[in-house]
C-alpha cells in the first residue's frame, strides 16, 4: 500500500494540534502488597523529591508522576546519562476508598496506601451459643 503525502503550508502547520508529547518518561518498577486494610503500592522513584511527586485519581485511574530535577555539580563537558521523569498508572477497583488514599516517600521510594471500602473489608461473625 502506497503512502501518500500532502504538502502542508507553514500557516496550516501552525493550526494542526500536537498529537505527541515530546517528553520522555520511565515506567518505575513497583511492588503491590495486600494488607488487612487494603493495598500498598511501592514504587522506586530515584532522584525524585517528595515535593516533585504528583499523585492523582481521575475516572478510577491512579496516576503517579515523578519529576526529576537535574542537579549539576559543575559544567558538563560530556554526557551519556539522561534524566527522565517517571509515570505509572493503575486502574482502581470499586473496593478502593478513593477519599482515603495516602502516600509517603523516603529515600526515593514512594508508598501509596489504597484503603478498602468498609463494605469490602472482611469481618468476623460472632457465633453465639443457643
Amino acid at each position: 500500500m502506497a503512502e501518500s503525502t500532502v504538502p502542508v503550508t507553514q500557516q496550516e502547520e501552525s493550526t494542526i494540534p500536537a498529537t505527541r508529547d515530546t517528553s520522555r518518561c520511565v515506567v518505575p518498577p513497583v511492588d503491590i502488597y495486600e494488607t488487612p486494610d487494603g493495598l500498598a503500592v511501592v514504587a522506586d522513584l530515584p532522584g525524585v523529591e517528595s515535593k516533585d511527586v504528583d499523585i492523582r485519581v481521575e475516572n478510577n485511574v491512579l496516576t503517579i508522576r515523578g519529576k526529576v530535577i537535574a542537579r549539576e555539580n559543575g559544567d558538563r563537558i560530556y554526557a551519556e546519562f539522561e534524566l527522565c521523569d517517571f509515570l505509572r498508572q493503575f486502574q482502581l477497583s470499586q473496593e478502593v476508598d478513593q477519599e482515603k488514599i495516602s502516600a509517603e516517600t523516603k529515600n526515593g521510594v514512594l508508598t501509596v496506601h489504597l484503603p478498602k471500602q468498609e463494605a469490602a473489608k472482611p469481618r468476623q461473625i460472632e457465633v453465639k451459643v443457643g
